[in-house]
């Protein structure tokens, strides 16, 4: 077993793709309306998803935005260098919450943004040796 994708509803499809592809980095890999169900989905991610866990965004064409709840968390993403990725997002016009930093009651570097909807990503500097 291994886990293939993480769904996020998400307000305007455009707007986050926008976001996952050109401010995070990612690929769209496949995207299909469903007109009789009036939704779409598009999945993205970093590898293909034979290889590697993805993201599914779901559109719901009549509804523009969620209330994101209290029990979602986050997405983790590993980078080489939280602070650049920090900096990088901030060029491309994302939105920083938590610059980079160690982590409360811990040594390992990282940093929070969030996306269009205001779903949280965590940056989780990889580990040097």
């Amino acid at each position: 077993m291994r886990i293939l994708h993480t769904m996020l509803r998400v307000g305007n499809l455009e707007k986050s793709l926008e976001f996952y592809t050109q401010v995070l980095g990612m690929k769209l890999l496949r995207r299909k309306d469903y007109p009789d169900g009036r939704f779409t989905l598009a999945f993205v991610g970093y590898q293909d998803e034979a290889n590697g866990t993805v993201l599914e965004l779901t559109h719901n064409w009549d509804t523009s935005s969620y209330n994101l709840g209290e029990g979602y968390g986050h997405v983790a993403i590993e980078v080489d260098d939280a602070h650049q990725a920090c900096e990088n997002i901030k060029k491309l016009g994302g939105k920083v919450t938590r610059e980079a930093g160690p982590m409360k009651h811990g040594t390992t570097v990282i940093a929070f943004v969030e996306d269009p909807d205001g779903y949280k990503i965590e940056f989780i500097q990889k580990k040097t040796t």
